[in-house]
């Protein structure tokens, strides 16, 4: 007799998430964080960050986040955020805004790569923004274009 079978945890780690460490321009997810994820007790991931990433084959994330800690004003802006977090992702620059994570403390809401970014779940990013009360920072459309 076989025990029936409960889904009893989701994981934002599916087809839409890129696995590997993106190339230069290349395509890496990004995220917000879940209900799951303990903010007030993070001593990583800060209110309003941009966070990208990349799956691992083991199902967790990597991810790179930027939160602005130092008040730099070219990094006002959320998109701005996510971009610098990106280029550090891509460069393979050493950083402490790195770290590895299961995949249920954090829910994709779009795609980020050299182009531009592609926010999938804009309702869900804003929630993030608003959470952290920077609601001002949300990219003004879903799309941001880089290079035009």
């Amino acid at each position: 007799m076989s025990a029936e079978k409960n889904i009893t945890e989701m994981s934002s780690y599916g087809k839409e998430t890129p696995v590997g460490r993106p190339d230069i321009d290349g395509r890496a997810g990004l995220f917000v964080p879940t209900e799951q994820f303990d903010l007030a007790n993070s001593s990583t991931i800060r209110k309003g960050a941009g966070i990208v990433g990349f799956g691992n084959v083991d199902g967790t994330l990597t991810i790179y986040f930027e939160a602005n800690r130092f008040d730099e004003t070219n990094l006002h802006k959320w998109e701005h955020k996510a971009r610098k977090a990106y280029d550090r992702m891509v460069m393979g620059a050493p950083t402490v805004s790195k770290a590895k994570i299961d995949a249920k403390m954090l829910e994709q809401v779009g795609i980020i790569d050299g182009m531009g970014i592609n926010v999938k779940h804009p309702e869900r990013l804003g929630e993030w923004l608003e959470r952290s009360n920077a609601a001002d920072t949300a990219p003004e459309q879903a799309i941001v274009l880089w290079k035009k």
